[in-house]
């Protein structure tokens, strides 16, 4: 709808001030025709918003400039209240979502007694943090976030998942991102795309050159490049039968690892899940007796050795 779209264009101006045409287009999913003509569409409805031509120009929200949401329709509104950040992640980027001036805006433009739709914003809750998830430690999102506005290079000390100590390397930081209740550094580190968990970064200096990225690339294509590249996963092709009645069970815990289930007899079906590497089989002892491997031969063996000294720990 273009109403949520120029919702959208407002709130990335208001966040980021200054944006080329061409990078909110890329935001928006549109043509850099579409994003000019909503940017006029904007300033006919007096939002202080303008285009600047030349080398550094771009999309421009002035200075100091708010969103007036009394200009907004009650569905706009709505719109507003559902994207973006859940509560939880605005107050990590420093954001209070809570406070009463905005409270009292948005309230003053609800619709009235007469109006025969509830509100959307009043029927769904936005909350991205994983079941049974610890509140995440790590780099602080709103001090890092306040960083990256400066454009330059990242000196960051990250411990990766395989390593026992933390190292310090340079990086062409694109931005944040939020996923799965979880936050993201993704950057380029000489030149190839990688995604950075702030659990595991440790600390982290802004240096004095300007990040080079890549061109043509943005925040929002490498993310959707580094996220396709974890769910399209290739590796280790394991076969198991497991019993009907946890197949719901095995879809929620392995998500896009269980690539294919078909019925062997009435109480049992047969699975397929890919994994990284061989190890990795052993997450499908938690389903015990209900599931078994059938192969490879190599992962069997995993789950026997592994079954068979976790039963060791209780003889006795």
């Amino acid at each position: 709808m273009k109403s949520q779209r120029l919702l959208s264009m407002m709130l990335l101006l208001q966040t980021r001030h200054r944006m080329t045409a061409a990078d909110l287009a890329d935001e928006l999913d549109v043509s850099v025709r579409t994003v000019l003509r909503d940017v006029t569409t904007l300033a006919d409805a007096d939002v202080p918003v303008f285009a600047e031509r030349g080398r550094y120009g771009g999309v421009v929200l002035l200075p100091g400039s708010q969103l007036d949401v009394s200009k907004l329709s009650p569905t706009e509104i709505d719109a507003l209240k559902l994207l973006g950040l859940d509560p939880g992640q605005a107050r990590q980027l420093g954001v209070d979502p809570r406070t009463r001036t905005a409270h009292r805006k948005l309230a003053a433009r609800r619709p009235g007694a007469g109006h025969s739709l509830l509100p959307l914003s009043e029927l769904v809750v936005v909350d991205n943090m994983p079941w049974f998830s610890p509140e995440a430690h790590g780099a602080g999102v709103a001090g890092l976030g306040r960083d990256l506005q400066t454009g330059r290079r990242l000196r960051i000390l990250y411990r990766s998942s395989a390593e026992r100590g933390a190292s310090w390397r340079t990086v062409d930081p694109y931005g944040l991102l939020a996923k799965a209740g979880r936050w993201y550094l993704v950057a380029d580190i000489n030149g190839a795309p990688r995604l950075y968990s702030l659990e595991r970064v440790q600390s982290w200096e802004v240096l004095s050159d300007g990040r080079s990225l890549r061109q043509g690339e943005s925040l929002a294509s490498v993310s959707r490049h580094l996220s396709a590249s974890v769910e399209n996963r290739s590796g280790i092709t394991v076969t198991a039968t497991l019993a009907v009645n946890r197949l719901d069970l095995a879809r929620r815990i392995l998500g896009s690892r269980l690539t294919g289930s078909k019925p062997l007899d009435a109480g049992r079906v047969e699975i397929t899940v890919v994994y990284d590497q061989l190890e990795a089989v052993r997450q499908l002892l938690q389903f015990g007796a209900h599931l078994r491997v059938t192969r490879p031969l190599e992962a069997q063996a995993v789950m026997r050795d592994v079954a068979t000294a976790t039963a060791a720990l209780y003889q006795g």
